[in-house]
């Protein structure tokens, strides 16, 4: 069974020694993905006038899915192909706005799906990250 590592150097890099997305056989299993652009800031956290960090649920769960489509694309796949998906919230506060985004983008027809929420993510920005796994046959 082939397996291919993909790392993306027009994206975020990943934080850590693991690719953006692996494929193995048919199966394609994207590494937790967030809202960092290439240039380390979070879609989705924007600095206020009174120094503190304003951060919008519904902006960074548009792209992480945004982010996470771009990287299945990269391996010819794309968000219909996706069967499964993990999000990790860090306060389930959160999951209203990012259910109605969440519903933009799939229907009930589409991926599996657990949420749960989290003590906190490798940035105090973030408020989602994703995993994904999807099914495209070689």
């Amino acid at each position: 069974m082939p397996i291919e590592n993909t790392t993306l150097d027009d994206r975020a890099k990943p934080l850590g020694n693991y690719p953006h997305v692996k494929r193995v056989g048919d199966f394609i299993y994207v590494s937790g993905t967030s809202s960092r652009r290439p240039d380390n800031t979070h879609e989705g956290a924007e600095l206020g006038a009174d120094g503190k960090w304003v951060l919008d649920i519904e902006k960074q769960t548009r792209a992480v899915i945004e982010n996470i489509a771009t990287l299945l694309e990269a391996v010819g796949s794309g968000l219909k192909d996706v069967v499964d998906i993990t999000t990790y919230l860090v306060d389930m506060k959160d999951f209203k706005g990012y259910n109605e985004v969440y519903g933009s983008f799939f229907d009930h027809t589409g991926p599996t799906r657990t949420t749960v929420a989290v003590y906190q993510l490798p940035h105090p920005n973030l408020l989602i990250e994703i995993k994904a796994i999807a099914y495209k046959p070689l």
